[in-house]
């Protein structure tokens, strides 16, 4: 099986790596150059053609507008029996259309968007939420289980909707943990005492550990950012706008990512929520 995989950023990367690790012959295509150094060991197509004649693709894109460019530019390019995977986090509706769409041409078509990071993803240990036909799924199945742990949740834009509602959840996990530091720190409370104190109790949870580090070192080195976390939310909420469902929490943690965002500070990880309540 040959793989083209479209988006060598912070999760790309890892993810291309990862695969190459487990023996799949991959090719990476990024939209824009990058420093040699950060793509040092994974092969790299020369064209855009080129990327595209592999068997499987799979797009590690920002957002739906960067897949629906994307997929603008692969179509005149694309054969049946091809398998599309969109791996990033997406709107479910744009999910649904293009599956449709590149069905009738013979391509199939998942949405597998993963949580778990750049930690997940080098180590292969990603929460992948899966979305599509059953036959598109089993053969996408091989180098999703490569990266993870996939879950088949529904049909084509399934797997964006669960991805959606994990960012609500990341969202404003982060913001209750950035409050629970910022209270800690102002009572003289070591956040890392605090997050050891904590673990394995019912307080406790991935963000806690490993955000909330980054917050007690003020390190807000992405990970994830702000802009994509709050591009995510902006998602959630329409989701909940669309289905008549009131979530206020949402709504107060989307103002707080604005905030950053207005103050120019977009790129920095989502735990810079924290920096915010500080204040």
């Amino acid at each position: 099986m040959t793989i083209a995989l479209f988006g060598l950023g912070l999760m790309g990367r890892p993810m291309a790596r990862t695969l190459l690790a487990a023996g799949f012959n991959i090719i990476g295509w990024n939209r824009s150059p990058l420093d040699p150094s950060l793509t040092e060991g994974i092969p790299l197509a020369t064209t855009l053609a080129e990327a595209a004649q592999a068997e499987t693709l799979i797009l590690m894109l920002s957002d739906s507008a960067a897949v629906d460019e994307m997929l603008r530019r692969l179509d005149p390019l694309l054969q049946p029996g091809q398998l599309v995977i969109d791996m990033g986090s997406s709107d479910p509706l744009h999910s649904k259309a293009h599956a449709a769409r590149l069905a009738e041409r013979g391509v199939g078509w998942v949405d597998a968007p993963v949580s778990g990071g750049p930690e997940g993803a080098a180590t292969g240990t990603l929460a992948i939420m899966v979305g599509g036909t059953t036959e598109d799924v089993s053969r996408a199945r091989p180098i999703l289980t490569a990266l993870g742990r996939p879950t088949h949740v529904g049909p084509p834009g399934a797997g964006h909707t669960a991805k959606v509602i994990n960012q609500l959840i990341v969202g404003l996990t982060i913001q209750a943990v950035a409050e629970a530091i910022v209270l800690a720190e102002a009572y003289g409370v070591d956040p890392a005492l605090l997050r050891t104190a904590l673990a394995g109790g019912f307080a406790d949870s991935k963000i806690l550990q490993i955000h909330g580090a980054r917050m007690a070192e003020r390190r807000y080195v992405p990970g994830g950012k702000v802009t994509t976390q709050l591009k995510d939310l902006r998602l959630a909420a329409a989701m909940a706008q669309a289905a008549g469902i009131e979530l206020p929490h949402l709504t107060d943690t989307i103002a707080r990512y604005e905030i950053l965002v207005e103050r120019g500070l977009g790129e920095l990880d989502h735990s810079a929520l924290h920096m915010l309540l500080s204040e």
